[in-house]
Formats: structure tokens, C-alpha cells, sequence
């Protein structure tokens, strides 16, 4: 019997790919999923029918629009979704840079799906909710000793919600020092994350951003030109995008706390330093973790997430109410903050996603101090040995190279490639989804021409960091040979090539299926 021959690393792939309606549109009239009963006589006689208690004003005027389906159906559209998903679950996930998607143990995910934390609602009375709001401080608390922080809030939904939060505190802490109006300036740096540019402007910010030195860091010389009476505060990401660490940092915080500024450090891209180093050792006032990343709680296209937001003793009083404490002998949510006139209220109408929330605690738990030490060695390891093996290719480069190595991930280029095939990193994007491998590109604008940012984490093992090269390598020979078949990609993926040119004409899309009713009505209606 010959054997089979599993020695070359590239693998075929064919994805389901389904013609599937959205649910709305699948709806019958009259159709059902369900027949439920009517209440007995005896509950009715002792609740009455559940409707008429309702106070008027918060009865509908009319039904619900939702679609009429019935069982199967339902059945058939959510597993044929389910088959066009690319995830950490059925693919090598490396190339998701600066978000740090990992794998997820699964009894965390049992963990979260629990009655006992699906079936809590916020508005449920304390004594009720002890074990959550346990899980909640108790990871709070975590949180401070990995960063040197004093208290964190769990209440922003994700990292750009807690760089907004951060930027929020900022100005109540100028506020109360009746400074706000002169400190109008916020310091960022161009290859960190662009919510921390977007978010403060959202706050009234200017923005000032530190473009790099030589060597890849942000240019300190540019850096004290622009710290001034002026400055409210310098949010940085460290390392940045670029993978590339700034050793210098505590020279930077030290100069703005000079002026009198604040400084909050974006920690989106935690996953190398974890144990290493720690935000109040280098001089920071605020930080947030995504724990939906760096703490392994997979946020899944946008959604569930916490951006866990913590600051130093002198700014607790500005974090948003409730934060969670404890008497010692119950958990409690504490609302003191609110009679502070300088507190920035709440974020978040609830108290944080509280399965991301548990899923992070339970991963801490288990992984330990030394755990989570492991954890961002391999991570560096991991991204080390990509980066060795990626720069061995004529085609592919990285700005900025040093002797340093970099931390968790590497934003690469391929200009040469493109210039060499007219083949871009857009192009090659879509040409890995035909290997059901995710591949990112790089925040926009393009900084760095045709950029590939790829972050393996400590998830894969050595062998699926060499598939992965693997193949990379097949499709960038495909440019050089036959760079149609990556032009007209994906071939073999459920996702195809979209036409973008409507997408900045908000006529030309709708988010919702009631303002897609009511445009293609209106139409109607013109035609």
C-alpha cells in the first residue's frame, strides 16, 4: 500500500459557500417555529393575562417586525452561516496583527454559556448576583497587578471605547483643575492604534501625531517640539504596530508629566509584555487591556468585548459608576463615585460584557503568574521565527529593521512585489482566503506601502507557523507566474470580491433591514 504523501504544507480548501437569503427575507407570512400555549386558566386567574400590568406608555403600538420562519428552516440558514465562517476553531489564525485573536479554551466557552451566567441580567437584585460580581472584582484585581494600576472598570465595550474613556478622564481631570480650555492638545504617535487618534478628537482633542526616527520609534526630538502647556495628555501604543518596542518610554511620560500632562498607554497589543514589563513602571496614569484579545476571550467580527480601562489612585474618582467592591462578606456595585461632579459617568449603560469578563478570569486562573510570563515568551518566539523566515524572502520586507528584535507581531511590505506584478497586498488577501487563512493588511492610510501585519500569538504551534509560510511562499510564486489567478481570488472561500465604490455614499448601503425597507421603498416610490 503506498503511503500518502503529506510533506508539502500547502493544503487544499473549498469552504461551503451557500446563496443564503438574510432572515427577513426567508420570513412567510403565517409561518411558525413555535406554538405556544395559552396560559391556564389558574396562572391567569392569579397573574392575570401579562399585558394589561404593562403601563401604556411602554405597550407597542403595533407588533414587532420580526421574521415568521419556521423550525427548519431556521435550522438550515444558521448551520449553512455557520459553514461560511473562517475562526480560530477551523483555521490557522496568524494573520490577524494588532488584535491578538488566540485560541480559547473550550470549558471557558462552557464556563460562559452556563445558565448561570446566560440567564443573568444586569438590573437583578445584588444578593443575587454574588458570583459574577465576585468574578468581576476578582479580575479587577488581577488587572492591577499585571499593570501596577490601581482600580479598573470593565464598563467599555472595547478598546477604542476604553481609549475614549481614558480621553474622557482627561478632560474631567482638567476640568476640576480648570485647566480644560488651554489643555486642548493630545499627543499620539502614527503607528499606534488610530483610535487613539479618532477617540480623542471625538473629546474636542487636536491631535498631534510623532512620526518615527530611524530606527522605527516614535522621533523624540519631534516628540519634546510638541509637548507643551498645551498638551492634555500622550496615548501611545508600545510597542506600536510596526512590532517595535520603545525603550525610551518612561523618557517620554517623565516630559509630559514635566507639563503637567497625563499619559494613558493603549495595551492593544499586550500579548509580548505580559510579565515583562508593566504600565506604572513606565510611567503611566491610565491603560486599558482588550480582554477579548490579550486575554483570550475571542470578541468574534466586532462583538462581545471589554476594553478593561484602569487608572492610578488620583483618578479613581473619575472612572465611570458602579465599580464593583467588597465589605467582606458581600460583593456590592458602589455608586459613591457618582457624587463626585467631575466623574465621567457611565460608558456603558450595564457593568461590562460579563462573559468575556469570566472568560478572561478563568484563563488567568489557569494559566497563573508563570502562565501568563510563558505565555508572552512563546508569543515573541512565535513572531520571531515568522519574522526570520518571512525576511528570508526577496519579496518581503519589514521598514525599520534593527537588531532589535520586534515583540508580538510585525507589520511587513511587499511593495517590491507589487512593483515587480502589478500583485497587491490586497490582492494577496483575498488569494489566502482560498486557503482558509485570514490575512490582514494594516490600519488605513498605508503608512507603509502594501503592508502585511501578522501576529501569531503564543496559539500555533511551530508546524502551523511553516504552513502558514508555506503558504504565503505558493501564492507569491503565483504572482511572479500566474498573478490572474490572484487577481480574480478568492476562488474556493464563501467571501468574494465586493464593489467598494459605494461605500463612502451612505445612499448606497443600509445597516439595518428597516433602513434598507425604507430606502429601497423610497425608491420604489421615486421610480
Amino acid at each position: 500500500m503506498k503511503r500518502i504523501d503529506r510533506s508539502h504544507k500547502v493544503r487544499r480548501f473549498h469552504q461551503a459557500k451557500w446563496d443564503e437569503a438574510i432572515i427577513f427575507e426567508l420570513s412567510k407570512k403565517g409561518e411558525r417555529g413555535v406554538l405556544v400555549p395559552k396560559a391556564e386558566e389558574e396562572i391567569v386567574a392569579e397573574v392575570g393575562d401579562g399585558v394589561s400590568k404593562i403601563p401604556e406608555n411602554m405597550k407597542r403600538k403595533k407588533a414587532a417586525n420580526l421574521p415568521e420562519v419556521s423550525q427548519s428552516r431556521v435550522l438550515r440558514h444558521f448551520m449553512r452561516l455557520s459553514q461560511e465562517t473562517l475562526g480560530a476553531d477551523v483555521n490557522i489564525e496568524i494573520g490577524q496583527g494588532t488584535c491578538t485573536v488566540k485560541y480559547s479554551p473550550k470549558v471557558n466557552e462552557f464556563l460562559s454559556r452556563m445558565p448561570g451566567i446566560t440567564e443573568v441580567h444586569p438590573l437583578q437584585d445584588e444578593s443575587t448576583i454574588q458570583g459574577i460580581l465576585e468574578v468581576m472584582h476578582k479580575t479587577d484585581l488581577c488587572m492591577r497587578e499585571i499593570s501596577g494600576m490601581d482600580r479598573f472598570t470593565f464598563q467599555p465595550s472595547g478598546g477604542s471605547q476604553g481609549i475614549l474613556t481614558m480621553a474622557s478622564i482627561v478632560r474631567a481631570y482638567f476640568e476640576e483643575k480648570g485647566e480644560v480650555d488651554t489643555r486642548d492638545e493630545i499627543i499620539t504617535t502614527i503607528y499606534s492604534h488610530p483610535s487613539d487618534a479618532a477617540a480623542s478628537a471625538v473629546k474636542g482633542y487636536k491631535i498631534i501625531h510623532i512620526h518615527p526616527d530611524e530606527s522605527g520609534q516614535p522621533d523624540f526630538e519631534a516628540f519634546k517640539e510638541a509637548v507643551s502647556e498645551r498638551t492634555a495628555a500622550f496615548f501611545v501604543a508600545n510597542p506600536e504596530d510596526t512590532g517595535i518596542y520603545n525603550s525610551r518610554v518612561q523618557e517620554f511620560t517623565d516630559l509630559v508629566h514635566q507639563f503637567g500632562g497625563l499619559c494613558g498607554y493603549d495595551q492593544a497589543n499586550a500579548n509580548g509584555l505580559l510579565g515583562v514589563t508593566r504600565a506604572k513602571e513606565a510611567g503611566f496614569d491610565m491603560c486599558f487591556f482588550n480582554l477579548h484579545k490579550t486575554f483570550s476571550t475571542p470578541h468574534g467580527c466586532g462583538g462581545p468585548a471589554t476594553g478593561a480601562t484602569g487608572v492610578r489612585e488620583e483618578l479613581v474618582k473619575y472612572l465611570p459608576a458602579p465599580l464593583i467592591d467588597y465589605d467582606g462578606s458581600k460583593y456590592f456595585l458602589n455608586y459613591e463615585i457618582v457624587d463626585n461632579p467631575y466623574s465621567i459617568g457611565k460608558v456603558r449603560l450595564f457593568n461590562g460584557v460579563a462573559p468575556v469578563v469570566l472568560k478572561s478570569y478563568a484563563w488567568i486562573m489557569s494559566m497563573g503568574a508563570e502562565g501568563l510570563y510563558q505565555v508572552a515568551k512563546i508569543a515573541v518566539l512565535n513572531n520571531n521565527y515568522l519574522y526570520k523566515k518571512l525576511m528570508e524572502l526577496e519579496c518581503v520586507s519589514a521598514p525599520y529593521v534593527t537588531e532589535t528584535q520586534r515583540i508580538e507581531q510585525v507589520r511587513y511590505t511587499i511593495e517590491k512585489l507589487a512593483k515587480d506584478t502589478g500583485v497587491t497586498t490586497g490582492d494577496i488577501q483575498r488569494r489566502m482566503m482560498d486557503f482558509g487563512m485570514h490575512y490582514w493588511t494594516s490600519h488605513h492610510p498605508y503608512y507603509i506601502p502594501e503592508p502585511i501585519t501578522l501576529e501569531p500569538t503564543e496559539t500555533p504551534s511551530k508546524a502551523d507557523i511553516d504552513e502558514y509560510i508555506e503558504t504565503l511562499k505558493h501564492i507569491f510564486n503565483e504572482a511572479y507566474e500566474n498573478p490572474e489567478i490572484i487577481k480574480t481570488a478568492p476562488h474556493c472561500s464563501v467571501t468574494h470580491q465586493v464593489d467598494e465604490s459605494g461605500l463612502d455614499d451612505p445612499n448606497e448601503w443600509a445597516i439595518t433591514w428597516r433602513s434598507y425597507l425604507k430606502k429601497t421603498e423610497a425608491e420604489c416610490a421615486g421610480a
